[in-house]
């Protein structure tokens, strides 16, 4: 649960009530303050008010009344204007008690209640919870983490007795924050356990909490490893199975369809057992099920035998690809390209078991990696004295720093300037070009990618044809893309990141066919968040959903292209969501998928605003 951001606020109770006192006074003072200026333009009193009248030192605003009652007739208009302020005070203090006693919250739970002149610190027991990249946030009382099943049975029962929501959160990467609900969650981080391993059969079961680098340093001992893996290993296996992740390979369908059979803890029916063979329905529809059939509690996995890759580093430009991409495609086990905004360089990276005859090629690199991040370095270095920036002494030296992080702290400067953007990404292209090479490892540390820091992303999935006859429509959206950065000037950072899968028979991924030869393109748009300031990111935001809009309007459709659902945005306009649920249906099946929530949690417990959004039931607005 390392990914998770999760802080915990504290305040104490005395001192609160100290100053709440305080305010009191503060808000009295102040209303009389006014009321008695307001007279300073009327006027002035000359009655003399009567030493017999008592004053109530619990009302300042006693003598005030006194004077009006004893002046002469010339003071009328002035007794008048006071009673009117004196009128406004009352309905402000009378607000004020009324809006602090009146919200239905329990005694402990201060911070809820209007507080005058104060900032009220968050309660002990509230948390906040964010996702890696910081684009989404929640704060919460309830956040579960059971260790066995049994307490993960007992925590799911509780919740659909109480109808109060548990939403199924992982390691938090997903980009959209896609599992999290201020109304309460359930993460399996302390369940992260591998429980069997089949040797013969290459399958393992494990509980769903564990990560993929857990999972795979716990199996390597019986040579096995899994058959693929996204960009990086943080995630808990029941959230990568959950939002339909992907590695890449043509020939290998995404992750989903190496489970084999699963558990699920539900809310209405208990703890199931779902596999190919028994419910196979029900099986593949929450294989990738969003958290919202169940909580994945155990899993079992098909596996293969562990081997050593050979991963060759090339750049190429889209000519060449043109004419080898279907060799490319049919004669790699694993292959991406990265392209380059701007530019014409396409990094092209294939990974392929070590040969048994002929070993891991002998290869002496033309550059150190010194070298090749040299001119990066340089680049980083003129920007700051262009931009007058003094560097903080406790910076770190950049010359300890990877390629990403430079990269980082070049867009930082000016992330938004087209031609600033344009210089960074001309240094990646000659990054890769004196990056061009062989590097030998197993595959769980070959298949990996540093994604670099905090960013938004979008990736889109799409057919393109079969292995054997490919459509080239994945060339052709790359192609579409890059005229879109270039004709909007859109500051885009480099890579666009292009892989492929193989067909699920997991309804609810974008790569789903019941074509088993059907090959599927991935596609993601990027914007880095290289900074803190939140007027910045706020900023990069809002142009990095520009955009994204302009790869949406002019080609998902002519794509037939879904998001991925880790990476999917509700968007706040009606009409738009409307449009969105409805193209959901033509590619999904809805209407089956509501199906078995209601039959399996029929409170919507595991659900959150997300889910309700893209998926509205009968009742659901």
């Amino acid at each position: 649960m390392a990914a998770i951001c999760l802080r915990t606020n504290r305040e104490g109770g005395a001192e609160e009530e100290k100053k709440k006192g305080k305010n009191g006074k503060m808000l009295r003072a102040l209303t009389l303050r006014r009321s008695l200026q307001s007279l300073h333009h009327h006027h002035h009193l000359k009655t003399h008010i009567s030493t017999a009248i008592p004053q109530n030192p619990l009302n300042p605003l006693g003598p005030a009344r006194a004077c009006s009652s004893l002046s002469s007739p010339s003071a009328s208009s002035s007794a008048s204007e006071l009673r009117k302020y004196l009128g406004y005070t009352a309905l402000v203090l009378f607000s004020a008690a009324a809006t602090y006693y009146s919200f239905p919250f329990p005694e402990n739970a201060k911070h809820k209640k209007a507080q005058i002149f104060r900032y009220a610190p968050l309660p002990e027991e509230l948390h906040t919870v964010s996702n890696w990249s910081g684009t989404h946030e929640v704060q919460t009382r309830v956040f579960h983490q059971p260790e066995t099943l049994e307490e993960l049975e007992k925590v799911v029962k509780d919740a659909h007795e109480k109808k109060t929501r548990i939403r199924p959160v992982g390691s938090g990467l997903s980009p959209n924050g896609i599992g999290l609900s201020r109304a309460g969650m359930v993460n399996l981080a302390l369940m992260d356990k591998v429980l069997e391993v089949d040797k013969e059969k290459k399958r393992v079961r494990v509980q769903a909490g564990i990560r993929v680098q857990e999972l795979v340093d716990g199996i390597k001992e019986h040579g096995l490893t899994l058959q693929n893996f996204a960009s990086i290993r943080e995630q808990q296996i029941g959230g990568i199975l959950q939002v339909g992740a992907h590695g890449t390979g043509a020939k290998l369908p995404p992750m989903d369809e190496q489970v084999i059979s699963m558990k699920l803890v539900t809310p209405a029916k208990g703890t199931i057992e779902i596999s190919k063979e028994k419910d196979p329905e029900l099986f593949y529809l929450a294989r990738c099920g969003l958290g919202g059939l169940g909580v994945v509690a155990e899993v079992t996995i098909q596996c293969v035998e562990r081997q050593e890759l050979v991963e060759h580093t090339s750049v190429s430009n889209m000519e060449e690809i043109k004419k080898n991409h279907k060799k490319l495609l049919s004669e790699n086990k694993h292959v991406k390209y990265l392209y380059i905004p701007y530019s014409d360089t396409v990094v092209v990276v294939t990974c392929n078991p070590v040969s048994k005859w002929k070993g891991p090629p002998k290869f002496k690199p033309k550059y150190s990696s010194d070298e090749a991040i040299q001119h990066v370095r340089d680049l980083y270095k003129e920007c700051l004295q262009k931009c007058s920036v003094v560097p903080v002494k406790n910076d770190v030296d950049i010359n300890e720093l990877s390629f990403t992080e430079l990269r980082d702290k070049l867009l930082a400067l000016d992330p938004l300037d087209k031609d600033h953007v344009v210089k960074v990404n001309q240094a990646e292209a000659e990054f890769w070009r004196k990056s061009e090479g062989y590097r030998v490892g197993w595959s769980d540390e070959i298949l990996g990618f540093d994604c670099g820091g905090q960013q938004w992303v979008s990736e889109t999935c799409f057919p393109v044809g079969t292995l054997s006859k490919p459509s080239l429509k994945d060339l052709e959206y790359i192609e579409d893309v890059k005229q879109l950065i270039e004709k909007n000037e859109v500051p885009a950072p480099a890579p666009i990141e292009q892989r492929w899968t193989a067909c699920t028979k997991s309804p609810m991924s974008p790569a789903s066919s019941t074509k088993d030869d059907d090959i599927f393109s991935w596609v993601g748009i990027i914007m880095y968040l290289p900074t803190t300031d939140a007027r910045q990111r706020k900023e990069i935001t809002e142009e990095f959903f520009h955009y994204r809009r302009l790869t949406q309007v002019q080609l998902w459709d002519k794509y037939s292209a879904y998001e991925h659902w880790a990476k999917i945005e509700v968007p706040k306009d009606k009409e738009e969501l409307a449009s969105l649920q409805a193209r959901l249906r033509k590619r999904f099946p809805v209407d089956a998928y509501n199906k078995a929530r209601k039959e399996l949690d029929p409170s919507r417990i595991l659900s959150n605003n997300k889910l309700e959004k893209l998926f509205p039931l009968s009742d659901t607005i």
